[in-house]
């Protein structure tokens, strides 16, 4: 499952969106670049996010699975402190090697100008500008002098030229770091090294596991090793321990004056067993003692420091204790005050705004705060007035922003994205929205895309549902083959940003279908918790109610309906096609449907138990979720399902038991399984696989065709 803003997941349903290529520019070159202002930064880049023309060819193509390698990711903007430059992490696909490489550069503010500033084989991340703006940092596993320690470390680059030099030598897993106001320390979150590999035979000892919360995503088996917090002094090297005990700290934040860091962490007694998360504010020296901020029994965190020091802004869940899974984070400010007693009370800007809300930053002067706002299948970059409360848009439109940092000469950096127009990065200043970047140009040069609208259904129980359709390029007229392709999450929204599988899906024919069904965010706090307890129903009715509006209009042919969907999108897919015969075909991914077999086996043990209860207590709650195995008989519909070797958020064996269970009904069926793949699949050769699988699933059972596996797309 997912919530928003604090980072949880069970939907993983993002893109990866970026550009190849790009000039390489040699360091020696670096400076004169760096430092200089040159005619051609004179120039006029485009002023608006939808004026930016691409490249133009004479014939257009659909596009097809085989461009998720053309595909470039952007990532991390992050403005130097002169306001002259955006570093950022841009990543393409190395088909030699079948993985992304990430590589930092940077633009200049008046989008001018981009410079590629590394690009070994190993990939850098994570970058970020010392403060007199003569360094950029970044993590990188690449290797150092002979002897020294593996693994990822923190790496340095002068601006004005030269090599890279490895900064650190840590022992540790380095998770987080920020640099202090002075440029003189770094605060970093490590995590304890494991010591249970063995040198010599290279076996793992056994994990021995004792939390209650014993495996994560990605992460693994979890042991008891914490992340604590240091300052590590980059003129000496040296790593001084701020803490120390059984809990872990994360997102450090310096006090202005540098004198103080704000941390997040879970301090109960036992932080397996709940989902509290308090703000910590503590001297920045060894031997200081950490003061609790706040106290909500929910989430707080993610702290930022006014520029004068006095408060700090936050994200507080709206719930505070059951409804957890399905909230939304509130913009909050409390001050810091050193001497006082008595715990502050907050005050809760965005609390009446009733839409999550994320990327807290401060202005450079201190009077406003910007946000991100998820709203309706829009998410938009906002601004809170500090001194009255007052919410101002920066952005309006049918798109999707994501991150946010100041400039310190005003404005704001962003990444944007549209429907035909994958992720780039934004200037956001004086009311309006400009282009640094043009990553995506040669991208999209070629392809004739899918256009994409809103409209809105009525579920059988009355409720209003928002949903995004789909058309294919090639324009044809009447009754479509559709493909309802459901997001993850729950709590996630489709939303008017760029989305490779369902234009990948349009430009094989299909009319396709983003349903924000009940559980969804975007639309206040009751709709994305109208889910809870009850899952397989109300979203159900939704997806359901937003097939028949499109039978009714004569878009959707009611003979040839498709549906699938990743993580929650596949359990929802088994949901549907137990509940309805009408969908002729399905490609559920990373699903489950025997609910009961998940507690002890995924990494939702909390959430189970909020939720549904304990499986020995609450038996038919259980039972209830879990009908589409139990009632698997039911199920008409040739489905495809899809899982991933490794996958701890909703493990293989969810998909191999309605695998089996079609199998022995002789419903027609098949599973796909992609080794060592976690609950997102990265390998770019994987995500091409998947994708063509997809149509060549959909063809056979829509359109009778099956020639899509033999052509590859």
């Amino acid at each position: 499952m997912y919530f928003q803003g604090f980072g949880a997941d069970r939907a993983l349903r993002r893109v990866w969106l970026l550009k190849p290529e790009t000039m390489t520019i040699p360091t020696t070159f670096i400076s004169a670049l760096l430092l200089t202002t040159t005619a051609l930064a004179q120039s006029t880049p485009p002023t608006s996010a939808t004026t930016a023309p691409a490249k133009t060819t004479t014939t257009k193509r659909p596009i097809r699975p085989s461009d998720v390698m053309r595909l470039q990711s952007i990532a991390d903007p992050q403005v130097s402190p002169d306001g002259k430059w955006v570093a950022f992490v841009q990543s393409g696909v190395d088909v030699s090697k079948d993985k992304r490489n990430p590589d930092v550069w940077m633009v200049s503010w008046d989008g001018a100008e981009s410079v590629q500033l590394t690009s070994s084989p190993d990939g850098e991340s994570t970058p970020r500008w010392s403060p007199d703006g003569r360094y950029l940092s970044f993590l990188s596993g690449r290797s150092g002098a002979p002897g020294t320690a593996t693994g990822t470390q923190l790496w340095l680059m002068d601006r004005r030229g030269g090599e890279a030099k490895k900064l650190t030598d840590l022992k540790g897993e380095l998770e987080e770091y920020e640099w202090s106001p002075s440029g003189r320390k770094i605060a970093m979150v490590i995590r304890d090294k494991d010591y249970a590999d063995s040198a010599k035979t290279k076996i793992r000892t056994p994990y021995v596991l004792d939390r209650h919360q014993f495996k994560a995503d990605m992460k693994g088996y979890l042991d008891r090793r914490p992340m604590h917090l240091y300052v590590f002094d980059v003129a000496t090297k040296t790593l001084d321990t701020l803490t120390k005990g059984v809990y872990d700290e994360t997102a450090p934040a310096w006090s202005p004056d540098e004198t103080q860091l704000a941390f997040t962490s879970n301090r109960s007694a036992d932080p397996d067993k709940n989902e509290n998360t308090d703000v910590y504010v503590m001297a920045a020296r060894s031997g200081a003692q950490p003061r609790q901020l706040t106290n909500w029994p929910g989430r707080d965190g993610g702290a930022v420091w006014s520029p004068d020091g006095k408060q700090l802004a936050y994200l507080r869940s709206t719930a505070s204790t059951n409804f957890i899974m399905y909230d939304q984070p509130i913009l909050a400010l409390i001050a810091v005050d050193g001497t006082a007693t008595t715990m502050p009370q907050p005050r809760l800007l965005s609390q009446a705004l009733d839409r999550p809300i994320r990327n807290a930053r401060w202005s450079p002067d201190g009077q406003r705060i910007g946000i991100l706002v998820d709203d309706d299948r829009r998410t938009q970059v906002a601004e809170y007035s500090v001194a009255d409360g007052k919410l101002t848009y920066l952005t309006v439109g049918d798109r999707a922003f994501a991150d946010l940092e100041p400039n310190p000469k005003g404005g704001w950096a962003t990444l944007m994205s549209d429907p035909q127009l994958p992720t780039e990065i934004y200037a956001v200043e004086n009311g309006a929205t400009r282009r640094l970047t043009n990553v995506q140009n040669e991208f999209v040069a070629p392809l004739s895309l899918a256009t994409v609208t809103g409209y809105t259904s009525r579920s059988k129980d009355g409720a209003q549902v928002s949903n995004l359709l789909f058309m294919p390029p090639s324009g044809p007229t009447g009754k479509l083959p559709t493909v309802f392709y459901i997001h993850g999450g729950p709590v996630s929204q489709d939303t008017y940003g760029f989305d490779l599988t369902r234009q990948v899906l349009a430009g094989g024919g299909y009319a396709v279908v983003a349903v924000n069904y009940r559980g969804s965010n975007g639309r206040g706090i009751d709709y994305t918790k109208a889910i809870y307890g009850d899952w397989g129903n109300k979203e159900v009715l939704d997806i359901l109610g937003a097939a028949d509006a499109l039978i009714q209009k004569g878009t959707a042919d009611p003979a040839r309906l498709g549906i699938g969907g990743w993580s929650y999108g596949g359990i929802l897919t088994n949901y549907v096609i137990a509940s309805d015969t009408r969908f002729k075909a399905a490609a559920s991914g990373a699903g489950s449907s025997l609910q009961l077999t998940m507690y002890g086996s995924d990494q939702y043990v909390n959430q189970y138990e909020n939720e549904l209860g304990l499986p020995w207590k609450n038996l038919d709650k259980w039972l209830k979720v879990s009908y589409p195995f139990l009632k698997a008989d039911r199920i008409k519909t040739p489905t495809l399902f899809m899982a991933s070797e490794k996958d701890f958020n909703v493990p293989v064996a969810g998909s191999e038991q309605m695998y089996q269970a079609l199998q022995t009904l002789g419903v027609p069926t098949q599973l796909i399984i992609y080794p060592n793949q976690f609950h997102g699949i990265t390998t770019p050769s994987y995500q091409q696989d998947r994708l063509v699988r997809y149509l060549s699933w959909f063809d056979q059972y829509l359109k009778g065709n099956l020639s899509t596996a033999q052509t590859g797309r």
